[in-house]
C-alpha cells in the first residue's frame, strides 16, 4: 500500500461526506475502493478515522453508514458559532485588513455558487472575522468547528433553492457593517445571518 493511500482515501471520502450528498447512505469498502482505484485496506482505515470523527458508523460485513446531520448537532454548532462570532465582532473591526479580506472572499464565493467550494468559502468568510479579533483561543476553537460548518452549510443550501443568493446578500450586509466599523450592527447581522442559514435544520 502506498504510504499516503489511506490519507488520500480519507480526504476523498470525507470531502464527499461534507457535501451532505451521502447523508444516510450505507457505503461499501469494496465499492469505494474500486471507485478510488485502491485496495480495501486504505479505505478501511479511512472509514475507521471517519467513525472516530462521528461522520460514519461501521457495521461489520454490511458497510459504513454516513451519519446524517441531526437537529441536535445543528443546534450545538449554531450556538457555538453565535457565541464565538459575536464575541469577536468588536475586536475584529480593529484589523484594517479585514474589509479587503472579506471582499476578496465574497467575490470568490459569488463565483463558486453551486459548487462545493461555496461552502468552504462561506466558512472562510466567517473564520476571517474571528481571526481578525486576534484571540488565539477563540480562533482555535472556531477552527475545530470547520468540518461541521461546511457540512451544515451544504445541508442548508440544499434545503432552499435560493439559499446561495440569500447567503451572499447577507454577507454583503456584514461586509458593509465592517467597512463602517459598526460593531453593534455587525453583531446584530451575524446573529440574524446564523439564524436564517440554520433555519429549517435546527429544531
Amino acid at each position: 500500500m502506498a504510504p499516503n493511500a489511506a490519507d488520500d482515501a480519507y480526504q476523498q471520502v470525507k470531502a464527499r461526506i461534507l457535501t451532505g450528498a451521502l447523508d444516510g447512505q450505507l457505503l461499501s469498502e469494496g465499492a469505494v475502493a474500486a471507485e478510488l482505484g485502491v485496495s480495501r485496506t486504505p479505505v478501511r482505515e479511512a472509514f475507521l478515522r471517519l467513525q472516530v470523527e462521528g461522520l460514519m458508523r461501521l457495521y461489520p460485513k454490511r458497510g459504513a453508514l454516513v451519519v446524517p446531520v441531526g437537529p441536535h448537532e445543528s443546534r450545538e454548532v449554531l450556538e457555538a458559532r453565535r457565541v464565538v462570532e459575536c464575541a469577536s465582532a468588536a475586536s475584529a473591526l480593529r484589523d484594517p485588513a479585514l474589509p479587503g479580506v472579506l471582499e476578496d472572499l465574497l467575490d470568490q464565493q459569488r463565483a463558486a455558487a453551486g459548487t462545493p467550494r461555496f461552502e468552504e468559502l462561506d466558512t472562510a468568510f466567517h473564520t476571517a472575522i474571528v481571526d481578525a479579533a486576534g484571540n488565539s483561543l477563540l480562533s482555535g476553537f472556531y477552527r475545530g468547528l470547520r468540518d461541521r460548518q461546511i457540512r451544515l452549510i451544504a445541508t442548508a443550501v440544499r434545503s432552499a433553492g435560493d439559499r446561495p443568493e440569500g447567503i451572499l446578500e447577507q454577507h454583503e450586509e456584514i461586509l458593509r457593517a465592517v467597512r463602517e466599523r459598526d460593531a453593534l450592527r455587525l453583531e446584530e447581522l451575524l446573529q440574524q445571518h446564523l439564524h436564517r442559514v440554520y433555519e429549517g435544520i435546527v429544531s
